[in-house]
């Protein structure tokens, strides 16, 4: 994987093969992070990233600026990847080891974006609650997002909240904020 722009651009971070992980696709967070340019200035905003993996889309925030990043993942390989590849950029990212479910029922912190980069194969019901315990926790700041990756066989748009989503290739990307109900 490659940081796609920023500080960082151009740097690339090979992640060992053992992490059970998918990283988001080069050519889906270029398109991603070209809807959020236009949303956010980079150095204003606080994010979380849930089922973080190798830590791919906090190092995109951190090269574009963002100062508070909280990546959660319950794989401790990937937890430990992160922390190293953090201290060797000098990037402010802090690493929490949790079931990302059982942290956002006890997580009171408000956020301007959330990513979740959950496994494919969860079934829509475990989808579903990802947006569920974020709003019902009011862990979105008032012009926040939640964003959730998810495969393109998969729909989001019957849940509370949902905007809209973005495909590039099998990747999908369902917003969610509090205006939408």
């Amino acid at each position: 994987m490659r940081i796609i722009s920023g500080q960082f651009k151009g740097r690339r971070i090979t992640a060992p093969k053992k992490l059970p992980v998918r990283p988001t696709t080069d050519m889906a967070k270029e398109a991603l992070f070209n809807i959020l340019n236009n949303l956010y200035y980079f150095d204003d905003i606080s994010v979380l990233d849930l089922f973080s993996g190798t830590g791919n889309i906090s190092y995109e925030f951190a090269s574009r600026g963002t100062q508070q990043i909280i990546s959660v993942d319950d794989n401790y390989g990937c937890i430990r990847f992160i922390n190293e590849t953090s201290e060797a950029f000098e990037m402010p990212i802090s690493t929490i080891k949790s079931d990302v479910f059982k942290f956002l029922e006890k997580s009171k912190q408000k956020h301007t974006i959330i990513f979740a980069d959950p496994p494919y194969n969860f079934d829509i019901d475990t989808f579903s609650k990802i947006p569920e315990l974020i709003f019902q926790n009011q862990l979105l700041e008032a012009d926040g997002l939640l964003i959730v990756e998810h495969s393109k066989h998969t729909s989001l748009s019957h849940l509370e909240h949902y905007s809209y989503s973005k495909s590039y290739g099998g990747n999908m990307f369902s917003f969610f904020d509090l205006e939408t109900e």
